[in-house]
């Protein structure tokens, strides 16, 4: 699973340059506080799913598990949930539209189905 590997790769890295912009270039560019406090959700949860990708890579190549299509379909969950949870908490925390954050509870159920999947996994 280079692919899962490769993204979560990818994605850390976007969610560290995210996290430093966020800190330095944005610090006083939010116009209210809890823009500041969203923008970090977004990058918190942008970072454990980014880990979570690249773990499951990882167990999608060991022997233990092996490649499986949940864990497949786990890791594009998680990535699409980093889009919709996160994606959508950034732009919320950016332009103050609260209309964006209608969209973060999807993303939030798809990082519970990845995760329900890679349990799955386990047992199947």
């Amino acid at each position: 699973m280079q692919t899962l590997i490769f993204l979560g790769a990818i994605m850390a890295c976007l969610g560290v340059a995210l996290g430093a912009f966020g800190a330095h270039a944005l610090k006083d560019k939010f116009t209210e506080p809890r823009y500041a406090a969203i923008w970090e959700t977004a990058v918190q949860y942008h970072m454990y799913h980014s880990l979570g990708l690249l773990g499951l890579g990882i167990l999608s190549s060991d022997a233990l598990l092996g490649a499986s299509n949940m864990l497949s379909w786990a890791g594009y969950l998680m990535f699409a949930g980093i889009i919709f949870f996160s994606g959508s908490l950034y732009i919320l925390a950016v332009t103050g539209v609260k209309k964006f954050g209608a969209i973060t509870p999807i993303g939030g159920l798809l990082f519970i189905i990845a995760w329900v999947l890679v349990a799955l996994s386990t047992i199947a």
